[in-house]
Order: C-alpha cells, then sequence, then structure tokens
C-alpha cells in the first residue's frame, strides 16, 4: 500500500511507479490464464501417452497415427483377423499388416484367427482369385515372425490352405468351428478359347493348393485331391487326425502366456 501522503516530485520516479502498478496488475489478470494454460498441458501430456500406448504421435495438437479401432488395438498386440472371403481388398489389409508386424518386431509371433470362407463365397459362388490367398500363404513363409493360425467358426478352400501354413506345432482351431476342402470354382466367360486358358489357370491353381495343403498335413497329394474332388467337411479332431492344425483350443491360455494389453490404451 502507497502513503495517500506520499507526494512524488520527480516525473521519472512517478512513470516508474506507474509500469509496476500496470505490471502487477496485467500479472494478476493472467494468474487465471496460466492455470488454465497448465491444464492444457497436462491434458495434452495424458492424450499423448494414450496415443503412444496405441501407436499414435500428436503433433501441434494433430493426431497421427492408426486410428483407435478395434483392428487397429487387435494389431498393435500381434493378432490379425480374417473374418470375410478373400477379396482384393482383403488380402491387401492382411499383407500389409504382416508386413508391418515383421518391421515392428521379427522375432514375437503373430496370432492369426481365420474365419473365412476362402476365395468363394458363403453361396458356393466365386468371390475372387486363388491368387489373393497364395498372396497371404507367400507372405506368412516370407516374413521371420512365426505366424499362428486359429481357425474360429469356419475354415473353407483356400482359407484350409492357411490354417494349414501356420507354424508346425501351433496350428489350433477352438472346439466348433468347421473345415472344409474343395475345388476351386471357376467364372470364366467369353469366347471358347478363353475359357479354355481359364481353365488350365484353374487347374494349375487347384493343384498348387493341394499341394500346399499335402505339404504342411503330410497327406500324400493323391489323398488330398481324391477327398477334394467332393466338398468334405472337417471337425477339429478330425483335421487334427489329417494334419491339418495340431490342437483344439479350450481355453486362450493355450495360446500364449501373456496377457493382452490392448485393453489398457482404451
Amino acid at each position: 500500500m502507497f502513503n495517500q501522503n506520499f507526494v512524488c516530485e520527480s516525473p521519472m520516479a512517478f512513470s516508474t511507479i506507474t509500469q509496476t502498478v500496470q505490471t502487477l496488475i496485467k500479472n494478476k489478470k493472467h494468474q487465471g490464464k496460466s492455470q488454465t494454460y497448465k491444464r492444457t498441458v497436462n491434458s495434452m501430456k495424458l492424450s499423448n501417452a494414450k496415443c503412444m500406448q496405441t501407436g499414435a504421435q500428436n503433433y501441434d495438437g494433430v493426431r497421427i497415427g492408426p486410428p483407435p479401432d478395434l483392428p487397429s488395438l487387435l494389431l498393435n498386440n500381434r493378432i490379425v483377423y480374417l473374418g470375410m472371403p478373400l477379396v482384393p481388398a482383403v488380402t491387401e489389409l492382411i499383407v500389409a499388416e504382416f508386413l508391418y508386424l515383421q518391421y515392428e518386431n521379427s522375432e514375437k509371433p503373430v496370432f492369426m484367427y481365420l474365419n473365412s470362407t476362402g476365395t468363394s463365397n458363403p453361396d458356393g459362388s466365386s468371390a475372387g482369385f486363388e491368387t489373393e490367398a497364395f498372396a497371404i500363404a507367400d507372405t506368412m513363409n516370407y516374413i521371420k515372425p512365426p505366424v499362428h493360425t486359429i481357425c474360429v467358426g469356419q475354415a473353407f478352400g483356400t482359407c484350409v490352405m492357411l490354417l494349414s501354413s501356420g507354424e508346425p506345432t501351433h496350428r489350433a482351431a477352438l472346439p466348433n468351428a468347421t473345415i472344409m476342402i474343395h475345388q476351386p470354382t471357376s467364372r470364366a466367360r467369353g469366347q471358347a478359347s478363353d475359357i479354355a486358358i481359364k481353365a488350365r489357370e484353374v487347374l494349375y491353381n487347384r493343384k498348387q493348393c493341394f499341394e500346399i495343403i499335402s505339404e504342411t498335413s503330410g497327406q500324400p497329394l493323391e489323398k488330398v485331391m481324391k477327398d477334394a474332388s467332393r466338398t468334405k467337411y472337417l471337425t477339429p479332431a478330425e483335421a487334427v487326425e489329417y494334419g491339418i492344425i495340431d490342437k483344439i483350443l479350450e481355453s486362450p491360455k493355450s495360446i500364449s502366456p501373456t496377457n493382452p494389453t490392448f485393453l489398457s490404451s482404451l
């Protein structure tokens, strides 16, 4: 407090006092804004921490990284889920996920859950070319991390090839899953010569698919081709006996000794 009887005779001294008072008033006004700023900074730090858990980063308040959706959270825990017929868009995503997981860590295993009708639709019509399944199978063998395959629901046609192409002793199915092998179908149209060319390609792809199943299951190629000449359904127990899978999972403890961490990122 200033003395009311104080008289400032020097203009310079009066100017200094005035500036000091104005500074004090200004600082008092900005004190509340400073607290708000600190709360904002703390909130941004917490947001950055959550983004780091999901593989994202913040730059100037803009979130950079994978979207916070369920497939991304599963991918963060090295889980790849195939739940659709093999069309080009699905193949592109699965192959990209495999390559990303190899870049992230080339030693940890990848868990691939399969619930697909392969390159066919549920009604048996053709959904995509067999080369879609070959692209995924080749990528599974190309990357360094072992791929553990688990069938949930169904694995039909070329999806059986993917299931059996998993890491030996780590190919599994849930108790009520259904596994079915059959011949690929053709949707060729046009001139007779074009249909003949396509038919040869279909036969070649069929042989390639059955050779992979024969190699991974240990069954003779002739037996696989004979069994697939007509639709053949297998229970998980029969698939184990056939050599397509190695075990039937009764509990998630049989998959990984560690609990998934993506729930902490929610």
